[in-house]
């Protein structure tokens, strides 16, 4: 406990334009990794664009750990399909965590990060202080497979009694 900074909420928003692992759809589902730990969304059945708006929180102990997030397709008699994967860094959005937006209006946008090759993003991510907290929207494309993209969001939780951002 000690190590803990926080904990990370990301809300795995919904899915766009996932591959087809069944016949004509697939049934798919989120496993969010960072170090050790592992999370997984619920399975939406037969949809490639699924909306799952569920939060997995992390704890946070490294933030230079990349956080990655494999898609999958559920099969009820065969081994689950990948359908494709993608990561993500969260050192600037600590970063963003640490500056003093007292008084910044709310829906302000902090910080953005540019899609390159060295990340897994689909389009420019805003880091926004939104009602006294630090919010970032991604949208990651996914890697090792044909299409598909997953949106997410993260917020931080401050511990009581945990080592903090400061």
């Amino acid at each position: 406990m000690e190590n803990l900074l926080g904990l990370l909420r990301i809300r795995v928003k919904r899915g766009v334009n996932l591959a087809v692992r069944d016949v004509r759809s697939s049934d798919p589902y989120v496993v969010i990794k960072m170090g050790k730990q592992k999370l997984k969304t619920r399975v939406i059945k037969k949809d490639v664009n699924p909306e799952w708006n569920e939060d997995l929180t992390l704890s946070v102990t490294d933030p230079s750990i990349p956080i990655k997030l494999t898609v999958y397709d559920h099969d009820t008699f065969s081994k689950d399909d990948k359908m494709g994967d993608g990561e993500f860094g969260i050192v600037p959005y600590i970063e963003a965590l640490k500056m003093n937006l007292e008084g910044v209006a709310s829906g302000t946008t902090v910080m953005r990060i540019q899609p390159s090759r060295a990340n897994c993003l689909a389009e420019e991510s805003c880091i926004l202080w939104k009602d006294g907290k630090v919010v970032q929207d991604m949208c990651l494309r996914l890697r090792n497979v044909e299409c598909g993209e997953v949106e997410i969001q993260l917020q931080w939780i401050d511990l009581p009694g945990s080592k903090g951002l400061s």
